[in-house]
């Protein structure tokens, strides 16, 4: 069915070994899938008869990452691969995991535990048998996302799997089949029981979809989007000013984050986040411009926050993502000054310009309006220029330091070290010249607090 050059050189090799030990093994799941479609996959999965005692005892390095649900990872010279027992499932008490699971010896039983169609495939690379008892190619060729079985025993088992099918009609751009996206809705209670953890992993995967709009959109119709992200979903009919904007402030996001395919999932959570306080900041202004959103950038941080916080992504992620909303808004003039630039840059970081830059065209491009960057390049060469000139844009920058700051004012450690030095770089901003250690220890000298 494929030739072997379709396959990583370790991951035959795990097939080979367990095959001649007596055993059976196939790949399973999303690589079957992807090799279906015509796409590289990015892990190659194994399932087997053979029990995770005998995993280790095959291999020579292979860590335990699930043996209890007998999953084992083989760590070989070009990569680490996942190989799990055949086994059925009973119980899900808590939404997410089987309560007991059961070693079997038919690929059958371990295909039909499995979330959706289109992931419970099989394929043995040297019989060249290929395993599909639920119509994974049939759904493939009908791009429909489909459960294996019951939607709702499927959804009840685990209440991540919701959340996936949204995702894999993301990544794939397929249609969520009918009844699957009805038992969505009537399961939101097993979603709820859920960790966040696990749903910012998800949420993540999506944003790397080429359009994590087609995931997000199923989300909002299931009744998911309200119970994860309530103030993405509250966005949907809040309209905007007209002929500025074409959409809706949910559509609108969405499509900002489309924009930015290809991009981190940092900056494509910023596109879908950085309008998400226009609902509340919406003001009607019938005798002028129809309407206003008077600082809905800086509610806008507050309200990402708290959006990232509750989904447990990172302080570094968070930081990232609300300086970007915080400074989506900029408004760059010919008329600027020099140092209004250097003060950008500072306020922005140097590391993030190019992120808010991309962040300001896919804005642009959501609103259907023609995106002319002349301003934009204009900005980018003065930006260059600083940067050339190596101008001062931070304390460490300057040429004094704490310590002659303390020796010429004769202070001690404390926060009027910060103060003074903080002074100092504000008139080297105005002035790069100023940026010279005799003229900085007069300055110190001078300053009066």
């Amino acid at each position: 069915m494929y030739n072997k050059k379709s396959f990583p050189k370790g991951a035959l090799y795990v097939i080979e070994v367990i095959r001649n030990s007596g055993h059976k093994a196939y790949f399973v799941g999303g690589c079957v899938r992807d090799l279906m479609l015509g796409k590289s996959p990015h892990e190659f999965d194994v399932t087997t008869d053979a029990t995770p005692h005998v995993i280790k005892r095959l291999f020579d390095k292979v860590v335990p990452t699930g043996e209890e649900f007998g999953t084992m990872t083989v760590v070989l010279a070009d990569g680490s691969y996942e190989v799990t027992t055949f086994r059925s499932d009973e119980s899900y008490s808590d939404a997410r995991h089987p309560d007991r699971v059961t070693f079997t010896k038919s690929i059958g039983d371990d295909l039909s535990r499995r979330d959706f169609t289109v992931n419970a495939m099989a394929y043995d690379p040297f019989s060249e048998e290929f395993i599909d008892k639920h119509g994974g190619r049939a759904d493939l060729k009908k791009k429909i996302i489909r459960t294996v079985g019951d939607p709702l025993e499927r959804f009840g088992e685990d209440g991540l799997r919701p959340v996936r099918a949204c995702r894999f009609a993301a990544k794939l751009d397929f249609k969520i089949e009918n009844k699957t996206l009805e038992a969505i809705r009537k399961t939101l209670d097993v979603v709820r029981k859920v960790s966040p953890e696990r749903i910012h992993d998800e949420m993540v995967k999506m944003l790397s979809a080429e359009k994590p709009s087609i995931g997000i959109e199923y989300m909002r119709i299931s009744g998911l989007l309200k119970l994860i992200i309530p103030e993405l979903d509250e966005c949907f009919g809040v309209t905007q000013p007209k002929p500025f904007h074409k959409h809706d402030v949910y559509w609108h996001s969405l499509y900002t984050c489309d924009a930015l395919a290809g991009r981190s999932y940092q900056l494509r959570l910023a596109g879908l986040l950085h309008d998400i306080a226009k609902p509340e900041c919406k003001v009607e202004r019938p005798t002028e411009k129809g309407m206003t959103f008077y600082n809905h950038d800086s509610r806008g941080v507050e309200i990402a926050r708290d959006v990232m916080t509750r989904l447990k992504f990172s302080n570094a992620d968070i930081d990232s993502v609300t300086n970007l909303i915080r400074n989506h808004m900029f408004n760059y003039q010919s008329e600027w000054s020099d140092s209004a630039v250097r003060r950008f840059m500072i306020r922005v970081g140097v590391d993030n310009l190019d992120g808010l830059f991309e962040l300001r065209v896919a804005d642009l491009k959501a609103m259907e309006r023609e995106v002319t960057q002349e301003n934009l390049e204009e900005l980018k060469g003065r930006i260059s220029r600083v940067i050339d000139e190596d101008n001062a844009l931070n304390v460490k920058s300057l040429k004094v330091d704490g310590s002659d700051v303390m020796d010429i004012l004769k202070i001690s450690p404390g926060p009027q070290v910060g103060q003074v030095l903080n002074w100092l770089l504000d008139q080297v901003i105005e002035d790069p010249r100023l940026n010279e250690r005799h003229r900085l220890i007069n300055l110190i000298k001078s300053y009066k607090g």
